[in-house]
């Protein structure tokens, strides 16, 4: 079964809002209700990014020439079937995919 990076982008919003205390807990027991539904796809439920570093042949820099936790919250990686299987598994995990975030879900080719 193919594997699939699922990247949590940031996209622009002027609308967003902080879940309550009893919103979060929703949230928590949705998502590991989610976790069990889809346990056979989770590879790696991944995190967000920290610091990075730039890596050239010429030399190394603590600044990325793009600062990726800008445009990319964090990642995870799932195994399905087909893209549209993957899409699923990412659409429906809670808190993942709302206003100002959504889901950027790529095949991963490995040789």
């Amino acid at each position: 079964m193919p594997d699939y990076l699922c990247l949590q982008r940031n996209l622009p919003t002027k609308d967003t809002e902080t879940p309550s205390p009893s919103q979060m807990q929703e949230m928590y027991a949705m998502f590991s209700a989610w976790q069990e539904k889809f346990k056979d796809n989770l590879v790696d439920m991944g995190g967000k990014f920290g610091s990075g570093k730039l890596v050239t042949a010429e030399s190394a820099s603590d600044e990325p020439v793009i600062e990726v936790n800008e445009l990319v919250g964090g990642y995870m990686i799932v195994s399905a079937e087909t893209l549209d299987k993957a899409a699923t598994v990412a659409q429906e995990c809670p808190g993942l995919v709302r206003p100002g975030s959504g889901v950027e879900v790529i095949e991963i080719h490995r040789p």
